[in-house]
């Protein structure tokens, strides 16, 4: 299991789930939308906070790799 790759496949969902969202809300105007605002904005919420959460393993991840090659070398 390769938790970078993880990682960067969760802030790919997130950015897509957010993008989704955001146009969702953007598009609300208009007489053909049926966009539930209250839906929408806490999609937008929890992206934002897996987009974090991802952000964070990555972080850990890297640090990880780090103290790993300076136990080695």
């Amino acid at each position: 299991m390769n938790p970078i790759a993880t990682a960067q496949y969760g802030l790919f969902a997130a950015a897509r789930r957010f993008d989704a969202a955001a146009l969702r809300v953007a598009r609300m105007g208009e007489a053909s939308s049926d966009t539930d605002l209250t839906s929408d904005v806490v999609d937008m919420t929890e992206s934002k906070q897996a987009f974090a959460a991802n952000v964070a393993v990555l972080r850990v991840a890297d640090k990880m790799t780090g103290d790993l090659l300076n136990i080695l070398s």
